[in-house]
């Protein structure tokens, strides 16, 4: 079960890589979901993958621990509202410029040409 979570995590880390580094918003605003999608995996499982694990502390045997899960509870929510802000200032961005380079700039401001 960890080798699938470590596996996932890096193909999420190394596609979100990919699509931060692309010239136009939109990949760059879901290459930024997929890394946020892969830390809160790495800190889930930096909580221990515990399995049939008991919900209360005082229950039989070992129990999962609470703080990964209200890390990765409170990082999904703040992700969320972070990916619909950044996509508001990328469809204003687009309004405003005519195009949806990361850089503002047209095709012919970026040759040279007027």
């Amino acid at each position: 079960m960890e080798s699938l979570y470590a596996i996932t995590t890096g193909v999420l880390t190394a596609c979100g890589l990919y699509l931060v580094l692309r010239g136009r918003t939109f990949p760059v605003v879901v290459g930024l979901t997929l890394l946020s999608y892969a830390v809160n995996l790495f800190l889930f499982s930096m909580g221990g993958l515990t399995t049939d694990g008991a919900a209360i502390v005082n229950g039989p045997g070992g129990y999962a621990d609470p703080l990964p899960q209200a890390l990765v509870l409170t990082a999904i929510v703040i992700g969320f509202a972070m990916t619909a802000f950044v996509m508001i200032l990328a469809m204003r961005a687009r309004s405003e410029a005519g195009n949806d380079h990361v850089d503002g700039r047209s095709r012919e401001d970026r040759e040279g040409r007027s």
